[in-house]
């Protein structure tokens, strides 16, 4: 049996508390020129752990980058590890990706790569839009539901 290798990847959804009655809102950023599910909504933040850093510090590194907000790790809430594959077996499609929820963070979050972000807004989890990146939306929809499992597999 061949071992393959698996690219893993930090995801971080802000969440504002709901009110009057809704549930939840999250922070959703829409692709564009990103080569990969453009024109799809997306988290805020997301993006490939860097060598010698910890999922943790990538988490933290990616809201930063791409939100401009602070946070710590201990702002971070674990929702699932999903692991996935297109089943293509090459390895570039061969991902464990780990999904946090932050409620707290310092910084008013912006779009700050605009050439990877077309759009940058709230929405509440029970009024998503309409294209969702599938595996971000599977997230969000056990979100909504209020049942996440902590490991998720898609595509096997």
């Amino acid at each position: 049996m061949n071992r393959f290798q698996v690219i893993p990847a930090a995801y971080v959804l802000l969440v504002e508390p709901a009110t009057s009655g809704c549930l939840d809102r999250v922070l959703l950023s829409l692709r564009r020129n990103t080569g990969y599910m453009d024109e799809h909504w997306s988290f805020g933040a997301a993006g490939h752990v860097e060598a010698g850093e910890s999922v943790l510090e990538a988490a933290v590194r990616e809201a930063r980058e791409e939100l401009g907000v602070e946070l710590r790790t201990s702002d971070l809430e674990p929702l699932t590890v999903m692991h996935r594959t297109a089943g293509t077996g090459d390895p570039i499609d061969e991902r464990v990706d780990f999904f946090f929820a932050a409620h707290t963070w310092l910084g008013r979050p912006e779009r700050r790569e605009p050439h990877k972000a077309a759009a940058m807004r709230w929405f509440s989890l029970d009024e998503l839009p309409a294209h969702v990146v599938p595996h971000e939306l599977e997230v969000l929809e056990h979100l909504r539901t209020g049942d996440v499992p902590p490991v998720t597999v898609v595509g096997f």
